[in-house]
């Protein structure tokens, strides 16, 4: 009986000495979207886009930030961070496609009125 209330003791010791661990690791938070989402900004070359470089800057702020947070134990204000970073530079990938966009479109159009300059050209030698 002796061996068995004892027995008990010691697992309600390491029971409490695990959760009194736990309590106290460091907070951790999922910053692989963020991180990613950033990685992807600079591929597209947001770095080089005005607008988009802008975002690109709030974003690796925003996931630094987060970093500090999940050092303090600030699990949800970190994760906030992070949403913010990664919402940031999925903007920076779209303004950087819209701008490859707008100068596709303007290369196009010149190539347009180089055709319609070259077509004219013969007629009016009729």
């Amino acid at each position: 009986m002796k061996q068995m209330n004892m027995a008990r003791l010691t697992v309600y010791v390491l029971f409490a000495a695990l959760i009194a661990g736990c309590a106290s690791s460091p907070v951790v938070v999922n910053k692989e979207a963020s991180t990613s989402a950033i990685r992807a900004a600079e591929e597209v070359g947001a770095s080089n886009v005005p607008s988009a470089s802008l975002y690109l800057q709030l974003a690796k702020e925003e996931l630094e930030n987060a970093k500090v947070l999940a050092t303090k134990s600030n699990k949800e204000q970190s994760e906030s961070m992070l949403l913010r970073a990664q919402s940031d530079a999925e903007l920076a990938v779209a303004l950087s496609h819209g701008d490859a966009d707008k100068k596709e479109a303007a290369l196009a159009l010149e190539r347009v009125g180089k055709l319609q300059q070259d077509n004219q050209l013969p007629q009016e030698r009729k």
